[in-house]
């Protein structure tokens, strides 16, 4: 609830009840006002644009109705109410970090001693809760486990349906990942993998990856999960200049595997939102191309700061490794977490099906599910 309110003509200040004050903006409020005729009721979407309200819009009265806020807009003559509860929500009337690379709220960044998270396939698919604490320790940590499967081919699309859709590539609704003769991917070889974000080439990536164990037993063929946003941290605290040039220029991704296919990306390995906050990773050696946007008198410290970005990734300390069986599974956020794989040999059988989402529709998943059940989600 409110406790007091006071108002200019441009500027409403709020006191919670907690003792905590915040300013909002009158064309702000404007903007975000919460009746029917500006937003409509049925999915909460503006009916106004900006260039709607007027250009002198101004605050006549502000004040507490049932503690929550009343404020009238002229020249409309508008009265609209905003429930404290909103206000505090919204409030940007707050000190902001200006450190570069940090990560957003919600984010939990790891390495090798974690536990890795997990969900049980019955569980997530009867359960709400399990379900939505495996999608929450996916939005935290980037990855998750699912334990228990069935061992049919396609069981990894049941996996996507529990949050979305599958985003279809030049490589199908889903790929297989076993040894092939001949593969226009070294994934489909037994050959280890370094640690890499999937098709970095492509603008937007697929922001999910789904991997899916049918048959395993090969010897070797471990999977490697490392947390690309540590060692991004890393990197910064040891070499913020190298960090700033990997997050300032961009660097150029390329596939052309397979006829008809000529993908190609130019992107930051490091890529921040403009105030400084990380956002995504793209770090893929067998599917880089020459970097040409980088200037003459950088281009060896940026290499220097890749090597070492590099070096940090395969640091065995980084990595959480764990042998797939038949019916497990393991989801990656494929704009942050990055995955390798061990060489294994010829002996046995190895046969996974990989597919790659979207990471919208599982926020919006969990977040659809959080709001359904707030007090369970705390």
């Amino acid at each position: 609830m409110l406790r007091n309110v006071t108002h200019e003509s441009s500027v409403v200040t709020v006191e919670f009840d907690t003792g905590t004050q915040a300013r909002f903006h009158a064309i702000w409020l404007r903007d975000n006002a919460l009746d029917p005729d500006t937003r409509a009721p049925g999915n909460g979407q503006r009916l106004i644009t900006i260039g709607d309200i007027p250009t002198n819009i101004a605050v006549s009265a502000a004040e507490l109705v049932n503690g929550d806020l009343q404020v009238t807009f002229q020249p409309e003559d508008k009265c609209v109410t905003f429930p404290a509860t909103w206000l505090a929500d919204h409030v940007y009337d707050r000190d902001t970090s200006a450190d570069l690379g940090r990560t957003a709220p919600g984010i939990t960044t790891w390495e090798r001693g974690i536990d890795a998270p997990s969900g049980d396939w019955n569980e997530v698919h009867a359960s709400p809760a399990a379900k939505r604490d495996w999608l929450a320790a996916v939005a935290e940590f980037g990855f998750a486990k699912l334990t228990r499967g069935p061992t049919e081919p396609e069981s990894l699309l049941k996996v996507a349906d529990l949050f979305g859709y599958v985003r279809e590539t030049n490589y199908g609704p889903y790929f297989e990942v076993r040894t092939e003769v001949n593969p226009t991917n070294l994934a489909y070889t037994g050959l280890g993998l370094q640690a890499h974000t999937d098709n970095p080439y492509r603008d937007p990536v697929p922001t999910l990856q789904i991997l899916y164990c049918l048959e395993n037993s090969a010897e070797g063929g471990d999977s490697i999960v490392v947390d690309g946003f540590r060692a991004a941290e890393k990197l910064c605290a040891q070499n913020p200049e190298g960090f700033a040039l990997l997050a300032g220029y961009p660097a150029r991704f390329e596939y052309k595997g397979s006829d008809g296919v000529c993908l190609r990306s130019r992107r930051p390995m490091i890529e921040l939102s403009p105030d400084g906050e990380m956002i995504g990773i793209r770090f893929n050696n067998r599917s880089s191309a020459p970097f040409v946007d980088v200037p003459f008198d950088k281009m060896e410290a940026y290499y220097a700061a890749y090597r070492q970005l590099g070096e940090i990734i395969d640091d065995p300390a980084m990595g959480v490794s764990f042998k797939l069986e038949p019916g497990e599974s393991f989801i990656v956020d494929n704009t942050r977490a990055l995955h390798a794989r061990l060489g294994y040999s010829g002996a046995g059988s190895r046969w996974l099906q990989g597919c790659y989402a979207d990471k919208d529709g599982l926020l919006s998943t969990l977040a659809a599910m959080e709001m359904a059940q707030p007090e369970a989600a705390e």
